[in-house]
């Protein structure tokens, strides 16, 4: 297959992941969606951020199919020079030679140090479905033992994997993660509208813990206006206790401004009378103030107590995703 030339030659040369993402070979168009090969030196990257709760990260795509409004890892493409928001969803990198990759690599990682798997990128995605690099990737950590691993994703796919996460599981500390932001099908299928539904993940978690892999779930992001409100959050967190769920916690909506390009006018769309509200809470700033985190916080803590899922695993219930930086912005109201 001839290379796919991303960019025009009238570009700067390209360096880096850029250059390697030029270079990319078409491997299938359709559902506006198209992947490319992507050669990489590295499958494990430290992360460097000091308020990043884990070590390494395994992300074994570049850009996600799933297309969620609200994803804040869109930047991520901006490296491989495609800066066009809607790229990310639609040009999917699949990173080649993964397992090889990373069982060179493995011997950096120290005991204790965790590493977080689906951090920017689903890993079961529909790309996993053909390329199966999140399964080669688990095939070598089945060979391990002594690790700190945490999976993150949207998709009910993670059951394929059953017989492989029960592997590492018996020699490696493993959760997994599921996300979902709200139980109601209608409001998941715009907000998220190529991922799996909300019922079919709280099966897979539920599923997960009967097969003793450890799993609950991530509300993230919880979106000021449209996710919020008490009873939702409460369905949500009664809906995770009902199906065994060991952990359940919630982040509210990072937005940064490539994020917010696609953001901003979904919004305008589907939830015109929240415009102006979004518009002057991220105004200047990607997180929402400390006024809005520490409420719900608080009252998902409360959830937590009220319907008895148990604090064994809130030392790595949100350690597959970025917490919220400190803001000394204005003052917001939560509900």
């Amino acid at each position: 297959m001839a290379s796919l030339p991303l960019l025009p030659d009238s570009q700067p040369r390209l360096v880096g992941i850029a250059r390697l993402a030029s270079q990319g070979e078409s491997m299938r168009q359709g559902h506006e969606v198209e992947y490319f090969t992507l050669s990489v030196r590295s499958l494990l990257n430290r992360c460097t951020g000091v308020r990043m709760p884990f070590t390494w990260t395994i992300n074994p795509y570049r850009g996600c199919e799933f297309a969620c409004k609200y994803c804040y890892a869109r930047y991520t493409h901006e490296f491989m020079e495609l800066r066009d928001g809607v790229d990310f969803e639609q040009k999917i990198f699949v990173k080649q030679h993964a397992a090889d990759l990373l069982r060179q690599e493995l011997h950096h990682v120290k005991p204790g140090e965790e590493i977080a798997i689906g951090t920017a990128t689903d890993p079961y995605q529909p790309a996993e479905r053909r390329f199966e690099v999140t399964r080669a990737i688990l095939e070598e950590f089945a060979r391990h033992r002594g690790l700190e691993i945490g999976i993150v994703t949207k998709s009910n796919l993670v059951l394929r994997d059953t017989d492989l996460l029960q592997q590492i599981a018996k020699n490696n500390r493993l959760f997994v993660s599921i996300t979902i932001t709200t139980l109601k099908a209608e409001l998941a299928r715009i907000l998220e509208p190529r991922a799996p539904r909300p019922d079919l993940r709280l099966e897979a978690m539920q599923k997960l813990n009967q097969a003793g892999v450890a799993a609950g779930v991530i509300c993230a992001p919880v979106l000021p206006g449209i996710t919020d409100s008490p009873r939702d959050l409460e369905a949500l967190v009664r809906a995770t206790a009902k199906a065994g769920g060991k952990y359940v916690f919630a982040n509210s909506l990072f937005l940064k401004p490539c994020s917010a390009a696609v953001f901003l006018p979904f919004l305008e769309k589907e939830f015109p009378q929240l415009v102006e509200s979004y518009q002057k809470r991220y105004k200047d700033r990607a997180f929402l103030p400390e006024s809005y985190r520490k409420p719900l916080s608080q009252l998902m803590k409360r959830l937590r107590q009220k319907y008895g899922i148990p604090s064994d695993y809130d030392r790595y219930s949100q350690r597959t995703h970025p917490p919220a930086e400190a803001d000394p912005g204005g003052q917001m109201k939560l509900f």
